[in-house]
């Protein structure tokens, strides 16, 4: 799906802003038809934001179910004769779409994009449009919620008082901010319109190549250009597919982006899209960049801010990379859902590399009681009982691909975090996943499963299925805390069977709970001073294997999670605090990565 864009042949309007907004306490909306006529007594909300931190109320935080959004619209009359459509970049978790009380649109799914043509739906004047928004998670959802709390499991006394009301039970250790979270969008098209672009590059010596494909509706000719930084032209074709040759072309680099520009007209249309050259390879136990053994250095991360929630928040994203750039980190995982395409497109301009992960997160019925709480014992790929979430993740995997194909800077495809990967079942679960992620990929770029602590190179089926094996290891926290030698030793042992697969290892998650200020002068569990011993631990051991192609600890700031005994207002692993104030271990990686080169730290 094409990144909306204003050009000579598009209009785009943004509907940010102030909607009318109503919590549907008692599960009424739909059965009194509020999509039909104006709400009565609304409230306000911000559009995009997630609703739950905006207002005051653990009814409004902790809602469940039903809200309904509104605004009205209207469409100038040079408009009429183009294609109108209607653009929802991710809302949270299932929408539906009410335009002057008519249903014309239903999706699932809570970050990826979706649009409806409303050409010939709009009306003269004002439109009523309404999005009525879900935020009920459950065994056949991604990410998964299940019977409990994933944390209340965890927690030294169980969670035994009956509950008063429903609520969401999220099988994954972050809040389920919900709503609309991404901006809402209209745009135009000429009847005869661009549909997608799909980009391949090659790099021969000097010179590389693009080979194109354009999909196109109606009748027209088509031509495809490219523009370097100054504007100058450089290369050129004719057709819906062909080759672009550039001479001398100047590629796309970690921490050194360039951005070439892409305009494509078709008949009276035209799309522009920036557009980097870079190769991608993973060759035995080396992650080649552009040919280069390059080493990931960065962090899980989250779409978390205040009041914001999930919802898009550019200052921050813009502020994040220059955080990330201080401390000489080249790259992030999309940790655990696909992030704004904003932000996708900063990475592309900044030289972020990114790994780009599925909402496929909890789908794992063994997380400390987890979806299995109360006394259920269920295995996670049950054909009756388990997750049924296959389906739906086929869906966001072609979503995904078609939506960020193009970027360069994205290497790497993650199918899932951290699920039951050594169950029985697990292979049959995901092999067909990987086999959609490399078929609709027209790079061709690697793909992964980050692993859960508790699976072995033997018994986890990503040691067949990835081409790099992605880790996330605790030991010195969950396991093993408050001694750093044990589980130093245990650290070795296992990643001495790792290595033996002769594929690329990296380290996607691997951090310690600290509180901003907490300090002693002998390191202790939640103090700044064990966390930093805690990283000094674990990146020695990385040091000593070449097979280690990265570090990404968990996380890059703290974010907010489900009420628990283990969690002190949230998740507090984050390097930075959730106002992005750094914590000493902030200032031990910046000067770690920045010794660190970004390519050819192992020979």
């Amino acid at each position: 799906m094409l990144y909306p864009t204003l050009t000579p042949s598009r209009l785009l309007v943004d509907l940010s802003g102030i909607w009318d907004f109503k919590l549907d306490h008692d599960g009424e909306g739909f059965e009194e038809k509020w999509y039909a006529s104006p709400l009565s007594d609304p409230m306000t909300m911000p559009v995009p934001a997630s609703y739950n931190d905006i207002k005051e109320g653990v009814d409004f935080r902790d809602h469940y179910g039903w809200v309904f959004y509104q605004r009205h619209i209207a469409m100038p009359p040079f408009a009429k004769g183009q294609r109108i459509l209607l653009r929802c970049a991710a809302v949270s978790h299932h929408a539906k779409i009410y335009l002057n009380g008519e249903m014309i649109c239903e999706h699932r799914g809570g970050f990826l994009p979706f649009e409806v043509d409303i050409s010939d739906k709009l009306t003269d004047g004002d439109n009523l449009l309404t999005i009525a928004v879900d935020n009920v998670i459950d065994y056949s959802t991604l990410p998964v919620g299940g019977k409990a709390n994933m944390l209340s499991g965890m927690a030294p006394t169980g969670d035994t008082a009956p509950k008063t009301k429903k609520e969401n039970n999220p099988n994954f250790d972050f809040f389920n901010y919900c709503g609309i979270n991404r901006p809402v969008q209209i745009y135009t098209t000429p009847q005869d319109y661009i549909e997608d672009v799909t980009l391949v590059p090659e790099v021969c010596g000097k010179d590389a190549k693009i080979a194109y494909e354009i999909k196109t509706v109606g009748t027209g000719d088509c031509k495809v250009s490219v523009y370097d930084r100054e504007g100058k032209l450089v290369a050129e074709a004719e057709g819906t597919t062909g080759e672009l040759s550039i001479p001398d072309a100047k590629l796309w680099w970690p921490l050194h982006a360039y951005l070439y520009k892409v305009k494509v007209q078709f008949a009276s249309d035209t799309y522009e899209l920036p557009y980097g050259i870079r190769t991608v390879k993973v060759e035995g136990a080396k992650f080649l960049i552009n040919g280069r053994p390059f080493y990931f250095k960065g962090y899980g991360k989250h779409e978390d801010t205040f009041p914001n929630g999930r919802g898009q928040n550019l200052p921050m994203n813009v502020k994040d990379i220059s955080l990330m750039k201080w401390q000489g980190a080249n790259s992030f995982r999309t940790s655990h859902y696909p992030y704004s395409e904003e932000m996708m497109r900063l990475c592309d301009e900044e030289g972020i590399v990114v790994i780009d992960e599925t909402t496929a997160v909890g789908i794992n019925l063994q997380f400390g009681g987890g979806a299995n709480f109360e006394g259920e014992h269920i295995s996670t790929f049950d054909k009756e009982h388990g997750v049924q979430t296959q389906e739906h993740h086929k869906e966001v995997i072609r979503d995904l691909i078609a939506r960020d194909k193009n970027h360069a800077c994205v290497v790497m495809w993650s199918i899932a975090n951290e699920p039951d990967s050594a169950a029985e079942g697990a292979y049959e679960y995901f092999a067909p996943l990987y086999e959609l992620a490399r078929e609709l990929d027209p790079q061709k770029r690697p793909c992964t499963l980050i692993s859960v602590q508790g699976t072995t190179a033997t018994t986890d089926c990503s040691a067949k299925l990835s081409d790099v094996i992605c880790l996330n290891r605790y030991y010195g926290w969950y396991f093993g805390a408050p001694d750093l030698e044990g589980p130093e030793q245990q650290l070795r042992a296992e990643l001495d069977e790792w290595v033996k697969l002769g594929k690329p290892v990296l380290f996607t998650e691997y951090g310690a709970d600290t509180v901003m200020g907490f300090h002693d002068t002998t390191p202790v569990m939640y103090t700044e001073e064990y966390q930093v011993e805690y990283y000094k631990m674990n990146n020695r051991v990385f040091d000593d294997y070449p097979s280690v192609v990265g570090e990404q600890v968990w996380n890059f700031a703290d974010f907010a999670t489900s009420q628990s005994l283990l969690r002190v207002q949230g998740n507090k692993k984050g390097l930075f605090t959730r106002d992005r104030k750094p914590k000493l271990a902030a200032h031990y990686f910046r000067h770690r990565w920045h010794e660190i080169p970004d390519f050819d730290y192992k020979k």
